[in-house]
Order: C-alpha cells, then sequence, then structure tokens
C-alpha cells in the first residue's frame, strides 16, 4: 500500500483513546461495564487491523528489520513497566524482581498494554514465515495451515488465539483482495445491535461469536461517523491515529503519573472532567516524549526511524 488509509487512522485513534481511558485506573473502577465493554473490541479491532495491513512481501531482510524495531522497543518498555511496578503502587503489582522474571514476563507474559505488541510479533513472524515456506500452495491452505500454527502457539501459551483469530480475519481480507472498508460496511443503524448484544454480559467476551460481532459492528458504527467530521477534527484525530504505537509505548507511564492530580476533580463525581484531562495529558506526553527523542537523535536506535513523529501526510 502506497498510500495511508484515512479510515484506519481514524479508527486507530479512537482505539488507542479508549485504551487510554479505560487505563486510568479510576475510570476502570468507577465504570467496570463500560470497560468490560470496550475491552471486547478495542484490541480486537487493533489486530484486525494490523492483520490486514501487513505485508508478507518484504524481503527477509527488510522483514526482520520490521520486526527488530519492534522487539527493540517493546522490551525496552516492558522491562521499564515490570520494574515501575516493583517500585509503585500500581494493580498489577509485582512482589520480587529478578533477572528470570524479567526475561519470562518479556518472552511468555507482558504486562500491561505491551501484550499487544507481543502478540502481534508472533503473529507477524508466523504469517510471514507460512506464507514464504508455502509459496508453491494456494488459497485456504496456507490460511489453516496459518492458523493451525497459531494455534500451536496459544497452547505453548505464547498467546491467547481469541487474539489471534483477529489477525487471521484481518490477513483473510487482505488475502482475498478486497477493501477492509467494504467488507465493514458503514451504517449508524448498527447502534442498535451493538446495544443489545451489549446489554447481555456473557456477550462481552473477544473470544465468541458475540464478541466478533460487537467489534464487527463498533467498527461499522465508527466508519458511519467519520463522514459527519469536519475537516479539522479529522486532522486531529488522524495524526493521532497514525502515530498509535507511541502512544501505545508512553502511555503507562503517563497513565500512573495522572494519579498525581486525580484529587483536584474530587468536585465531579462522574470523572469526565478527569478523564478529558487525562487523555490530553496522556497523548500530549506521549507526543513530547517522542519529540525528545526525535531531537536528541535517539529515534533511530529505538524505533529504527530517523523521526519517530513525522507530519501527517495521505502518503505513507
Amino acid at each position: 500500500m502506497n498510500s495511508r488509509v484515512k479510515e484506519l487512522d481514524f479508527l486507530k485513534c479512537i482505539f488507542i483513546i479508549l485504551m487510554i481511558i479505560f487505563h486510568l485506573v479510576y475510570i476502570g473502577d468507577s465504570y467496570p461495564y463500560a470497560k468490560q465493554v470496550v475491552y471486547t473490541f478495542h484490541m480486537s479491532a487493533f489486530l484486525v487491523i494490523s492483520g490486514y495491513l501487513n505485508n508478507v512481501n518484504k524481503k527477509i531482510k527488510a522483514f526482520g528489520q520490521s520486526l527488530l524495531w519492534i522487539f527493540i522497543p517493546y522490551v525496552c518498555m516492558e522491562t521499564g513497566y515490570v520494574i515501575m511496578s516493583a517500585i509503585l503502587p500500581v494493580r498489577e503489582k509485582v512482589t520480587e524482581l529478578s533477572a528470570g522474571l524479567l526475561l519470562h514476563k518479556a518472552i511468555i507474559a507482558p504486562m500491561g498494554p505491551y501484550w499487544y505488541l507481543h502478540t502481534l510479533m508472533l503473529c507477524n513472524a508466523s504469517y510471514y514465515l507460512m506464507y514464504r515456506m508455502t509459496n508453491k500452495w494456494k488459497g485456504i491452505t496456507r490460511f489453516i495451515l496459518l492458523g493451525i500454527l497459531l494455534y500451536g502457539l496459544s497452547e505453548l501459551k505464547l498467546l491467547t488465539f481469541a487474539n489471534a483469530i483477529y489477525f487471521l480475519a484481518g490477513v483473510a481480507i487482505r488475502q482475498s483482495g478486497n477493501n477492509i472498508i467494504r467488507i465493514f460496511q458503514p451504517s449508524l443503524l448498527a447502534l442498535f445491535p451493538l446495544i443489545i448484544l451489549c446489554y447481555f454480559p456473557e456477550n462481552l467476551n473477544r473470544g465468541t461469536l458475540a464478541g466478533v460481532t460487537i467489534t464487527y459492528l463498533v467498527i461499522s458504527l465508527l466508519l458511519a461517523t467519520y463522514t459527519y467530521l469536519t475537516e479539522q477534527i479529522k486532522r486531529i484525530l488522524l495524526y493521532i491515529g497514525s502515530n498509535t504505537l507511541v502512544i501505545l509505548l508512553f502511555s503507562p507511564v503517563f497513565t500512573i503519573l495522572s494519579k498525581l492530580y486525580l484529587p483536584l476533580f474530587a468536585f465531579d463525581a462522574t470523572g469526565i472532567c478527569f478523564t478529558i484531562v487525562s487523555v490530553v495529558f496522556v497523548i500530549c506526553g506521549c507526543f513530547g516524549v517522542t519529540y525528545i527523542f526525535d531531537r536528541l537523535h535517539i529515534s533511530p536506535y529505538f524505533l529504527g526511524k530517523k523521526q519517530m513523529l513525522p507530519p501527517y501526510s495521505s502518503a505513507d
């Protein structure tokens, strides 16, 4: 693909904002049912998009480099997160630090939002390996073999197969030659079946057919709302959506720091004011760190890019 798909950047923006909101402990505790609803679809949709955008036609060196520049920031931030969890009073508390624990968290069971990058690397590597090794086979055969490989990794407890299914869905759309926007038909009417499905708690599981349907309906609804946005709002959202990786990497630092000013919002029992301020704080904080990395020329060694925070352009 030679150009960005603006609708996908919009979706990524909405999903990363939802991730930030429900990683704020106060909001997650105040609205547990809403958190359960969001957790049913937001990272699932990310995996669908990732599977769709993945390119297996790269040469092995280029693919290896792309994987490396996910692995390096992943290991750095996951290690930092584990250490931080041992020092600070957080929910995912680590009681005893050791080299073995750090290795286990980085390779087997990552903490925090970094499980997504862990799953993405395994899915990307499996996809590339399977499609390059079986290039004499066509169509559904390779797709089935990829599914079997990912299922095997889930049996080894390296990933959750329910998550891998969404990546597989994105791969299936890409391999079929269809445009993902045509698969997820935009419709405001998607709101009504979405409300009905989300009303029943047993449907709030991404690993079920109901969870898959909820993910589809949310994407359909969001794509329908995209056309009603002003160009100015679109530019802001698209810029955020095109830089979700750095937000994913650095957001845990700022969601933890947001606890420091939580008492200032004691006047608002709903938490809405705290949420709005925190989302802006986290995103600006992530972009601020990225800007510093760019200015100090750390970015080429951290993410393999001369500039991690480029201006948004319709050209990829």
